[in-house]
């Protein structure tokens, strides 16, 4: 990246791709849009399909910031599914059920333990891949559930934890950019929660958000939208890219397009114009 992230600025900015190593598709997009884009850094899902194809690709761009995607719904757990029963289901993948696993995990001492478990396994293949730990978050930010940011907070501070995400979203910002957009967010009260514990236990939390209206659709307009309003303070902009959609791949999502938003060139020339430092979490940490 030639935006230099060490530039004295009110505007800061993290440009984050999730679901690195889901797929070969995903990791394409991620080498695209850091190498030739503004994507400055990656949140790595250890059990994902194509997650050893990730870790080569990181260790070939050291300026890639590559954290921890906590998955623990939708997806491949570390442990054998016999020992974590409460957490899958019969095929032996997480639940799909996001509800139902989060009560689970509420009211069983059984389902904790095993929660606990997991997030340790994926701690430790995190760090057997010799990366260093840039941030972490979670799969569907279900690290906003109260018992797994606990969680994640105890077992990640001891591999080094020192940056999360609090998926918390400016709507007047969404609403200048495209007018009613800046609908209320019921998630809001637990992000603000999660940000107020996370600050307090020394973590870097970004002030605020993007991503999450727009989800699987911040596409070239929106994404030059953002880079045209953006708050002062340290923002993340988190995206879904890949240069096609794979196996397992949601619905709908605009992957290609929001890989051409990020190699998006006026965005990126807004950008140093307006001497918005951008870099990964450890820059700002």
């Amino acid at each position: 990246m030639d935006l230099d992230s060490s530039t004295p600025t009110l505007k800061r900015l993290i440009v984050t791709a999730d679901d690195f190593g889901a797929a070969p598709e995903v990791n394409d997009a991620v080498e695209q849009a850091h190498r030739d884009g503004i994507l400055t850094a990656a949140s790595l899902m250890v059990t994902g399909d194509a997650a050893e194809d990730a870790v080569i690709r990181a260790r070939a761009m050291p300026t890639l910031g590559v954290g921890l995607h906590v998955v623990l719904v939708e997806g491949r757990p570390v442990l054998p599914p016999e020992q974590i029963p409460h957490l899958v289901d019969a095929s032996g993948q997480f639940r799909t059920d996001m509800v139902r696993t989060a009560i689970t995990i509420f009211t069983k001492p059984a389902a904790r333990a095993q929660l606990r478990a997991e997030v340790e396994t994926q701690f430790a293949r995190f760090a057997a891949t010799g990366l260093a730990l840039d941030h972490v978050n979670a799969h569907k930010h279900f690290h906003l559930h109260p018992t797994i940011a606990s969680t994640i907070l105890a077992v990640g501070r001891r591999y080094g934890m020192k940056a999360i995400r609090a998926p918390i979203e400016p709507g007047d910002v969404l609403n200048r950019i495209e007018p009613g957009w800046g609908g209320i967010d019921i998630a809001r009260p637990w992000a603000a929660l999660v940000r107020r514990r996370m600050r307090r236990a020394g973590l870097l939390v970004p002030d605020q958000v993007f991503g999450l209206a727009w989800s699987g659709a911040l596409d070239t307009k929106r994404l030059r939208g953002l880079t045209e309003h953006l708050p002062d303070g340290l923002t993340e902009i988190y995206t879904h890219p890949a240069t096609a959609p794979y196996p397992g791949s949601a619905p709908g999502y605009a992957y290609a397009e929001e890989l051409a938003a990020l190699t998006d060139r006026l965005a990126r020339d807004r950008l140093r114009r307006d001497g918005v430092a951008l870099g990964r979490f450890a820059d700002f940490a």
